[in-house]
């Protein structure tokens, strides 16, 4: 028992090693990004090929790219969230690197849920934006995503960097339930859960499975370009590591 332990404790920190992560993204990331191509693809078809809603018209096709991101947004921040504790609980070694290169993907998403839910809100609703509960919630949720960006770059100690984001990040999380339940426990325009819920989901299976494979291709692109981003955040930090290094060096020979 002791040995397995030990053992799985060896292969938690090589995978936690930046060098072995670089090595796995090297391997994974030509086939994540063709399946994530594929996917995308065959989800387009099935949404040029999917039925017009009887109310909604043509319209209703935005929600394949909308709803995608709106899910992706909140995800992302869950998984800064965790890194979150990664960083603060387990000290991972790649759990900053994680947080650092989700934040801008997440506000990209976050911003293209939000003018996507803007262009399907106005022939719908009549206007582009309203301050309900679930489109101000979003747009904190994008405000948070922001100040995260803005902290990572704000200080030059990467330790009191990585602590500083993390608890914000943390303090940020209590949006994310705020946002999925809000249809429920306020008034607002948007419709309450149609997809996962109890009783199963109401959209008609004619537009409920290219939202499906939509969601899925976005999910994937996500995890494509996180470990891009984590793959580039270890080299560029890797490079000033080098230069401070080449900098100290060159003090000591002038020194002498």
């Amino acid at each position: 028992m002791m040995s397995d332990a030990v053992s799985k404790t060896g292969r938690w920190i090589d995978l936690a090693n930046p060098t072995r992560f670089l090595s796995l993204a090297g391997a994974v990331l030509p086939w994540l990004g063709g399946l994530t191509i594929i996917v995308l693809a065959v989800g387009f078809w099935m949404s040029m090929q999917a039925p017009d809603d009887y109310q909604q018209g043509s319209t209703v096709k935005i929600m394949f790219i909308h709803v995608p991101f709106a899910w992706l947004s909140m995800m992302c921040y869950t998984i800064m969230s965790i890194a979150a504790l990664g960083t603060l609980v387990w000290r991972h070694p790649l759990a900053d690197v994680s947080a650092k290169a989700a934040a801008p993907i997440g506000a990209v998403f976050t911003a293209l849920a939000l003018i996507t839910g803007s262009l399907w809100g106005k022939p719908m609703w009549g206007t582009w934006w309203v301050w309900d509960a679930r489109l101000t919630s979003v747009f904190v949720l994008f405000l948070m995503y922001l100040g995260i960006i803005a902290l990572t770059r704000a200080m030059d100690d990467p330790a009191k960097s990585a602590k500083a984001t993390a608890i914000l990040t943390l303090v940020g999380f209590i949006n994310i339930p705020i946002i999925k339940f809000s249809v429920d426990w306020w008034n607002t325009l948007h419709q309450p859960a149609s997809v996962f819920r109890m009783g199963g989901s109401t959209i008609d299976p004619s537009l409920l499975w290219p939202l499906l494979v939509m969601a899925i291709g976005f999910t994937l692109l996500f995890f494509t370009l996180h470990i891009m981003a984590m793959r580039n955040e270890i080299w560029r930090r890797r490079v000033i590591a080098m230069r401070r290094v080449a900098a100290r060096s060159a003090e000591r020979r002038t020194e002498q």
